[in-house]
Formats: C-alpha cells, structure tokens, sequence
C-alpha cells in the first residue's frame, strides 16, 4: 500500500507535515512498516479538501491531524 500525503502549500499550512508524523509513527507502532510505503506529495489537486491524502489509486482523502488516528484505522489499518 502507497500513502502519499501532500506537501503542497495549501496543505502544509493545513498540518500536513503534523498528519505525516503522525501516520509515521501508527505505522511503526503496528509495525506496519512492510506493508505501507508513506511518501510525500506535491499537490494532489484537492487543495480546498487539504490535508490531501492518497492510498494507492484511491479518491483523495481530507485528513486533519486531529483526524488521523481515525483515518489510519479505518483507511490504512483496516485494509490490511
């Protein structure tokens, strides 16, 4: 699985570096590291969404920092 977060200014004003480590360290703690590539990403064309997070070919997702633990279950955690 490919999580690309943006990086992109829009997004980085909105915490996008935050939802990074964030998902950084969920990855680790479940040791997931083999099973999830986390990259960064300049835009994602969803800037009014931002934070813009992508899983493989998926629709783009809008995630928060606060938002992350959720996604990460449900979006990340649970399809694997």
């Amino acid at each position: 699985m490919v999580v690309q977060v943006c990086i992109g200014s829009a997004c980085h004003l909105k915490g996008s570096y935050e939802v990074i480590q964030k998902l950084k360290g969920k990855i680790a703690e479940d040791a997931l590291e083999d099973q999830v590539l986390l990259k960064s990403s300049f835009c994602l064309g969803q800037c009014a969404q931002a934070v813009s997070v992508k899983i493989d070919d998926e629709p783009v997702y809008s995630v928060s920092p606060e938002t992350v633990d959720e996604f990460f279950a449900a979006s990340i955690k649970g399809r694997l």
